[in-house]
């Protein structure tokens, strides 16, 4: 998702604006001395080369939003006479784009008729789950990275903040009347508020790479690496990559937000019926099941089954490949997107008021600005293959490298998108990144899939910094959490986030093909 600066509370206000001043700077500079550099190739190509290194600085800086630097690149690519203003504006419209706008579609739906609440109070609300503090952090990250398999990562993290903080004065009020606190609620006497907060921001992240929805970047490098190499990667099949990868990131956030902000060990044995009263308070507050609730849970329940269904009928438990390739074929993953929303203009709420499940009006405020930043990063990878930008910069990275290793340069696609990402959208991080870690595994002879695949996960995977992601933001604007502190667990994530994506990748991508 784009991030605003006006976000960013504090120290984050100063460093987007040093960021832009020198963006606003540097843009044009880059420009030209690319320019400069690139005279070996074509006319088109060195035209292209510069305008991608501009847009790769502006989306770097934001020194215009995210989504009109990457209209603005396509715009450039036919005024300077790259390409035609038909295949510049084609890739606004992949079907992959469709993929989105539906998905999208479907989760402004839930968030509407308040199913992603009801959905995380419900789980919360378990007496197991809600019966500690540690339990609770657990089923807080659970919940949140669940949701945002489905929905926008910032969109969870500002619907579980508030959970998160009427849990956290729940658990603050049993600390008083144990005599473990005195006043309000104060984060640097109470590291376990911080690991609250931080579930929240980091499950947001770390759940998006579970689904090709998820988050933009997997979408952008399944287009990638469909357009550059013909290979498709299915929803089931992304989902058979990611999940593993997910559950063993899940584990591993948990344990080290635990032991590096403990919860209080001696709250009293109240504590349970406590927090499990609230809970079940905020739940019972919603009231019975609505249409509404129905509705979306019936629009989602068939996009998500018609998407795994024809990789499910490959296993070899079914072994049903024809059928497979019929769902494929008159299914494809964009229709269904779009069978999935249409339903929820058709299936009412209240047909005596002609009022249904989605309204246009509704509807519309999907982030569309996330849909153009997509499009534009299609349109200029895919610019990159044509024009020989990619074929020229591949050479040139593989020669002053060294780069022969698939690995190798799987592991550097990983560690250049978890770095790009901590100071800029993980969906310009994977933009920049992705179309050239396959160019140059195409240089080297080795399978671009793993690189690729490394970029689109680590672009995701920026905990550091309160500018890192929206979801980071919207946390730390909660006053709850110390710049320090949430450098110290970002720094550790980003560390063991790698060594997790590329073990995954290098265990997985053989069983399933992705080679």
């Amino acid at each position: 998702m784009v991030k605003k600066a006006r976000e960013i509370p504090g120290d984050g206000q100063t460093f987007e604006l040093w960021r832009k001043r020198m963006g606003l700077v540097l843009t044009p500079i880059v420009f030209l001395i690319t320019y400069y550099l690139c005279s070996g190739l074509g006319p088109e190509g060195r035209r292209l080369a510069a305008i991608l290194a501009a847009v790769a600085m502006m989306w770097i800086s934001e020194i215009i939003p995210l989504p009109v630097s990457a209209l603005l690149g396509a715009v450039l690519c036919v005024v300077s006479g790259v390409t035609d203003p038909k295949t510049a504006l084609s890739h606004f419209a992949d079907p992959i784009v469709f993929v989105f706008i539906g998905g999208f579609m479907i989760a402004r739906a839930m968030m509407i008729h308040g199913l992603d609440r009801r959905f995380a109070l419900s789980l919360l609300s378990i007496p197991w789950v809600g019966s500690s503090p540690g339990r609770i952090m657990a089923g807080l990250g659970l919940v949140t990275a669940v949701m945002s398999m489905w929905v926008s990562n910032t969109a969870v993290a500002a619907m579980m903040l508030p959970i998160a903080l009427g849990i956290l004065g729940a658990l603050h009020e049993v600390r008083v009347s144990g005599g473990l606190a005195k006043g309000p609620m104060n984060a640097a006497e109470w590291p376990f508020a911080i690991a609250m907060m931080l579930m929240v921001a980091y499950g947001a992240s770390v759940g998006g790479i579970s689904t090709p929805i998820g988050t933009p970047p997997n979408l952008l490098g399944i287009g990638l690496i469909q357009s550059a190499t013909g290979t498709t990667i299915s929803f089931f099949r992304w989902m058979m990559l990611a999940i593993p990868l997910f559950l063993v990131m899940g584990v591993t956030l948990f344990t080290l937000l635990y032991l590096l902000h403990p919860a209080d060990r001696d709250a009293g044995t109240s504590t349970g019926s406590h927090l499990l009263g609230y809970i079940r308070h905020e739940r019972n507050a919603l009231g019975p099941w609505t249409w509404g609730q129905i509705n979306t849970c019936i629009g989602f329940g068939i996009a998500v089954a018609l998407w795994v269904i024809p990789g499910i009928l490959q296993l070899p438990w079914f072994n049903a490949p024809r059928l497979s390739q019929w769902f494929t074929s008159h299914l494809p993953e964009p229709i269904v997107a779009m069978i999935a929303a249409i339903l929820l203009f058709m299936l009412p709420v209240n047909l005596s008021q002609r009022r249904f499940t989605l309204s246009w009006e509704e509807a519309v405020k999907i982030d569309w600005g996330t849909i153009l930043l997509f499009g534009g990063g299609l349109t200029l990878g895919s610019l990159m293959f044509t024009t020989g930008v990619s074929a020229a910069m591949g050479y040139g990275l593989t020669s002053y490298l060294g780069l022969h290793s698939l690995w190798v340069l799987t592991g550097l696609s990983i560690a250049m998108a978890i770095l790009l990402s901590e100071v800029t959208s993980n969906t310009a991080s994977a933009n920049m990144i992705i179309p050239v870690v396959i160019a140059i595994a195409q240089s080297a002879d080795v399978s671009p899939l793993p690189p690729a695949l490394g970029a689109c996960l680590g672009a995701s995977f920026g905990f550091m910094l309160p500018v890192s992601t929206p979801p980071n933001a919207i946390v730390y604007g909660s006053g709850l959490i110390p710049l320090p502190k949430m450098m110290r667990a970002g720094i550790l994530l980003d560390i063991t986030g790698f060594f997790i994506i590329w073990g995954g990748l290098y265990i997985l991508c053989p069983l399933l093909g992705l080679m």
